[in-house]
């Protein structure tokens, strides 16, 4: 048994392949790499370096800017926000900019500003980076803190629809991808915080703060 990195409950035993076995967490549904397989911190920076330098770009620019624009149909006045996780090209910072918004980014291993995690944002973006976190609960105390109430988390990373189907799934075989969410593990983080799950399919999921003063702790 090992324990879940996210509700911190026993995980048992799911799938081995050629390099690493997985484990899932029946509480909160998240599937997750044996620790021990991990890389090494400058390993992983090199391959975090590569996936950079690629395709990711363009994708993450239209990830960003469209959201941008259905927040501001709800939110009115500059909307201040936070890229975590990775780095926007200077194109769509500009837009960002010209449409007088202000968004700041995080990036654990190029641009790791510790005070911009000091600071709280109407929304915060974090385009196919969970399924990096090693420790996911910590992260996921991190971006409640960041959001303030009525702000909104917005996630693309690839969910696991199909487990039977896990052992053949091309995404998990990246050694940097190390945690993989089911539409359950989302539904699970809504109930055990202060945010609403608005919609979570494919490859994004959309997630409102409440603007209530009460706010949950997550269980675990």
């Amino acid at each position: 048994m090992n324990v879940c990195p996210l509700c911190n409950h026993c995980a048992g035993f799911f799938v081995q392949d050629k390099k690493r076995a997985f484990y899932s967490c029946e509480r909160c549904g998240l599937v997750f790499a044996n620790p021990k397989s991990n890389l090494m911190p400058d390993l992983e920076r090199q391959r975090y370096g590569q996936a950079q330098k690629s395709s990711k770009q363009k994708p993450l620019s239209q990830f960003i800017l469209p959201l941008l624009v259905q927040i501001s149909q709800q939110q009115s006045g500059v909307l201040t926000g936070l890229n975590f996780g990775r780095l926007l090209d200077d194109q769509s910072r500009q837009s960002i900019a010209n449409a007088g918004h202000i968004v700041n980014e995080y990036d654990p291993f190029f641009a790791a500003d510790q005070s911009v995690l000091k600071q709280t944002y109407d929304f915060v973006c974090c385009y196919r980076v969970f399924e990096h976190f090693r420790h996911p609960h910590r992260e996921w105390i991190l971006l409640n803190q960041l959001i303030k109430p009525g702000g909104w988390l917005a996630i693309s990373t690839p969910l696991l629809t199909d487990k039977e189907h896990f052992a053949k799934w091309h995404y998990k075989n990246n050694p940097t991808h190390v945690s993989f969410y089911q539409h359950s593990t989302f539904e699970y983080l809504a109930l055990n915080s202060d945010f609403e799950l608005l919609f979570a399919s494919k490859d994004l999921v959309l997630m409102q703060k409440s603007s209530e003063s009460d706010i949950k702790r997550i269980l675990i």
